[in-house]
């Protein structure tokens, strides 16, 4: 018998795009949680915000938001909200992930403005309810061209992917690896933090998305964009770790895409060198990586870097043409 809920999501077999595959939809989960505020506003006489086509008003940074404090009874709401638009997040509806996230980071001392916003995002999950993952199992088409490859024994000697012994036999097809990474430098106002957007797929599927505040301040989009690499190196490292120890083979290296020309030609390029000593240790790890073949890397066009997605707020018409090209 077929599985048809996972946690909340439902899940089923579909045709997607001519192909039979298993999707992964959060609209029960969230017509449930829309249904649960819009009872705690009535009991207040108060009704969630009409016409919300995107999750935040446009403009509004909450880093920047001055409004009162809320008191006790509310921030316990504020809290409840988040934790199930961090689920609703979780389960699939990866298109409100870094309003979530923004939204996440005065989960201990919210103001009203914040409120109002949160329950915005609950405004805009009621206008637009069904957003479906499809994990399309074929592999996709990929230019080799745009993937330089080069020696880099002289500069990494013993760059060696780490593989562990007595991992089970490899079963099944292979797998690719493909991560959309991007950071947007600066973005918070407040304190200059960048915010770093990663979305990984198997061979089609998307199967894990981050959105989360870098912990440093860099001065420069270099610095922001490669801290993301490395975050981005680690994660699939993980990933490729557990595949293995789940008997799945994985094909080649993992195809990484940056939009910053910078970042792409330092890590694919030996002769590279770094202007910025304290940008070494990521620097140094996303070219081991790329020297012991775990990854190679690819420029990719800002407008198609699907990892912008995760990093900034974008306007309706930008962020739907990005997430349409995964989900429908």
């Amino acid at each position: 018998m077929s599985p048809d809920i996972y946690l909340g999501a439902q899940l089923a077999k579909k045709e997607f795009n001519g192909v039979d595959c298993w999707t992964m939809s959060s609209n029960k989960y969230v017509n449930l949680a829309v249904q649960r505020v819009e009872a705690v506003l009535k009991e207040k006489k108060q009704k969630l915000p009409t016409k919300a086509l995107t999750p935040l008003s446009t403009g509004y940074r909450p880093e920047l938001d001055i409004s009162e404090e809320l008191k006790d009874k509310d921030i316990t709401s504020y809290q409840e909200y988040i934790s199930m638009l961090r689920w609703v997040v979780e389960i699939g509806r990866i298109n409100i992930m870094v309003e979530v996230s923004m939204m996440l980071s005065h989960l201990a001392c919210p103001r009203e403005g914040h409120l109002k916003e949160v329950l915005r995002i609950f405004a805009y999950l009621k206008a637009y309810p069904k957003r479906t993952l499809a994990f399309n199992p074929r592999q996709p088409p990929i230019d080799q061209r745009r993937f330089i490859a080069h020696d880099w024994y002289d500069f990494y000697k013993d760059a060696v992917e780490a593989i562990p012994e007595k991992l089970p036999p490899p079963v099944g097809k292979s797998v690719s690896i493909h991560c959309f990474v991007d950071a947007s430098h600066a973005d918070n106002q407040a304190n200059r933090q960048s915010q770093t957007g990663i979305l990984i797929f198997l061979n089609r599927a998307p199967i894990i998305w981050y959105s989360k505040k870098q912990k440093t301040v860099k001065t420069a989009t270099f610095g922001s964009k490669i801290i993301a690499m490395q975050i981005a190196v680690e994660v699939i490292q993980g990933l490729r770790f557990k595949l293995r120890t789940f008997g799945v083979p994985i094909e080649g290296p993992a195809d990484v895409f940056c939009d910053n020309k910078a970042v792409t030609k330092a890590a694919r390029n030996p002769e590279s060198t770094l202007a910025k000593k304290h940008n070494s240790v990521a620097y140094h790890k996303v070219r081991e990586s790329v020297a012991m073949k775990m990854i190679r890397v690819a420029w990719e066009d800002t407008k198609y870097n699907l990892a912008n997605l995760l990093t900034k707020v974008k306007a309706r018409v930008d962020r739907e043409r990005l997430i349409d090209r995964f989900m429908y």
